[in-house]
């Protein structure tokens, strides 16, 4: 017969104790996502990349992840196209509606599917399934963090 135990105990919080400084929630998450296995990434609340890690940059075609830190993620970073055959580009109100930029302006966890551009000749799309989660400082969000998944 299976036994099941269960302790309460005082929540653990980063950073409060004595000798420890606090830790900013983008830079932990970031130096989560630096040495992560997944294709993740985080961004600051002005879609400033802040980490990567080497699968995201493999996966979307970023080149290496230290070339993409402190670049605005739409700038060329990131080159999402649309789900016509053309692959043309999304149009404003539909680059605000990508979950690592949805999670921030919602404050909630977003999901979709994105089409990216993953070559510099502009032929190669991948299908890619993203679900980001705002990361808080406070109430108020202070990044995101995307998971990326290919479809």
């Amino acid at each position: 017969m299976a036994h099941v135990e269960l302790s309460l105990s005082e929540a653990f919080v980063l950073g409060t104790g004595p000798a420890e400084e606090p830790v900013d929630v983008l830079e932990r998450w970031a130096a989560t996502v630096r040495t992560a296995d997944e294709p993740c990434l985080v961004i600051d609340t002005d879609a400033v990349i802040v980490a990567t890690s080497a699968s995201c940059c493999s996966l979307l075609g970023l080149g290496r992840p230290e070339h993409t830190v402190g670049r605005f993620l739409l700038d060329g970073v990131l080159r999402l196209v649309d789900f016509t055959a053309a692959g043309g580009q999304l149009t404003e109100a539909e680059i605000d509606k990508i979950p690592p930029l949805l999670a921030l302006s919602s404050g909630r966890l977003a999901r979709g599917l994105m089409r990216v551009q993953c070559s510099a000749d502009g032929f190669q799309h991948a299908t890619i399934d993203a679900i980001a989660t705002p990361l808080l400082r406070g109430e108020k969000a202070a990044g995101s963090l995307t998971f990326f998944s290919a479809v």
